[in-house]
């Protein structure tokens, strides 16, 4: 048995905790350790996405007042 077949993994097509990897690659996302930390997934997915963004546009922004840019 894989490590990801004893972690918990939350199903993005049903919204469902599954145990072991029940689903499709394409529908779940984890693995996570406990059922309570897939359950909050969607909220994960949202605060790392924001995360990735903000740190995306600082990066778009670096060295632009180095160069005497002002945008």
């Amino acid at each position: 048995m894989s490590d990801g077949d004893e972690k918990y993994w939350y199903n993005l097509s049903t919204g469902e905790v599954e145990f072991g990897m029940q689903s499709a690659a394409v529908d779940r996302v984890g693995p996570f350790d406990t059922a309570d930390d897939a359950a909050r997934a969607p909220e994960t997915l949202r605060e790392r996405a924001r995360a990735w963004a903000e740190e995306d546009a600082a990066d778009d922004g670096w060295g632009a007042k180095a160069n005497g840019d002002d945008a």
